[in-house]
């Protein structure tokens, strides 16, 4: 298996090479679920709330940072955002933690910190990481 910011590289190209084009940005999996401008803005968090992850572990063990989806979402209004604005944010946000990926410290893989809402659960960078490119997949996915 490719390191995971070769992976994470990858998953960025395919989807704006491949699949992009296709996708109706107004779509609704659901009721009361996200849209797919919406899905999109919510890895946009993810991506920074874990770009701020990786950073702060590379000098710091065991701090809390979590986010709250939902009212992210709702407070950036990705809903009612340009796609192509949306498009290139999720784009160069992920290229700073492949960055950041490609040239993490050997020594800090192990590192750990608190992602969990209630009470603390400490993952380290490298399932975080993997978690991290697992969940885009996911999310993109869903893209229709």
């Amino acid at each position: 298996m490719p390191p995971i910011h070769q992976q994470l590289q990858a998953a960025i190209s395919d989807f704006l090479e491949n699949r992009v084009a296709a996708i109706n940005w107004q779509n609704v999996a659901a009721p009361g679920k996200w849209n797919n401008k919406q899905i999109i803005g919510h890895l946009v968090d993810s991506a920074q709330i874990n770009l701020q992850r990786f950073v702060r572990c590379t000098y710091e063990d065991g701090f809390k940072l979590i986010y709250f989806q939902e009212e992210w979402v709702e407070a950036q209004r990705y809903a009612e955002a340009d796609i192509n604005e949306l498009l290139s944010l999720w784009k160069l946000i992920n290229l700073q933690v492949v960055r950041v990926l490609v040239n993490y410290p050997v020594d800090r893989w192990q590192a750990t910190c608190d992602n969990n809402r209630g009470e603390p659960v400490y993952n380290t960078v490298e399932f975080i990481a993997k978690d991290y490119v697992a969940h885009m997949q996911h999310h993109l996915n869903q893209l229709k």
